[in-house]
């Protein structure tokens, strides 16, 4: 079964010399628990595939199916419900609340999720990510390795079927992203969830079990 399907996307945006295709006929299909790189130069749509896959932007044209359902005409409404607790999202530039302690970072996307023993999930992830001792820190009393752990720890808390994950190294030093790989790597296979991971990071994208390559909106 396909945790996410993509056939014939077009992702088309207006501009002053005429239309802009960021995406051109994108067609992938990535099997549940299974974990994709998707790679590129800069530019070549990396993220707006992403972007797309995960409902965040609509597709201009094609469809793109998410968890076996089709999402390309779903409200913004019923694209949060389908994703709540389902699918998570690792940034680069890590997203947490700077005024919440790491421990709220995690906690408070399951209360929204409405999902049960909160405290509980969010303590056991902090530990998993090795750091039960920082949980009452603030996002600005963290180090950037330390704050993509969190990120880490919140996306993967929930028990997600979908992880994407847009160059979550990509603003860490080799030993913190190397230990942040290793991280998102271990858990995503040990709990059988799917991993999308858009990077520019050669090893990183070797540890996945395959790689697709993006050049110029499509897929090379």
């Amino acid at each position: 079964m396909s945790a996410l399907e993509l056939k014939d996307v077009w992702l088309t945006f207006p501009a002053a010399d005429g239309a802009l295709d960021v995406l051109k006929d994108v067609s992938i299909a990535v099997d549940s628990g299974s974990s994709v790189a998707i790679v590129g130069p800069s530019g070549s749509g990396k993220s707006s595939l992403i972007s797309v896959a995960a409902g965040l932007e609509k597709a201009s044209r094609g469809e793109v199916s998410l968890l076996g359902e089709r999402i390309d005409a779903l409200s913004e409404d019923q694209m949060a419900r389908l994703r709540r607790g389902r699918v998570s999202m690792v940034f680069q530039s890590f997203h947490l609340l700077e005024t919440m302690t790491a421990f709220d970072n995690v906690r408070t996307p399951l209360e929204i999720a409405g999902l049960d023993g909160v405290d509980a999930r969010a303590n056991e992830w902090l530990e998993r990510v090795g750091l039960s001792h920082r949980r009452l820190h603030y996002p600005g009393q963290l180090s950037g390795g330390e704050r993509q752990r969190v990120a880490v720890a919140r996306a993967l808390a929930s028990d997600p079927a979908l992880v994407f994950a847009d160059e979550p190294t990509g603003n860490l030093d080799a030993e913190s992203g190397r230990g942040v790989a290793d991280l998102l790597f271990a858990l995503t296979r040990d709990r059988a969830t799917t991993l999308v991971v858009v990077t520019h990071d050669d090893e990183l994208a070797l540890r996945a079990e395959r790689v697709v390559h993006m050049r110029d909106g499509r897929i090379a």
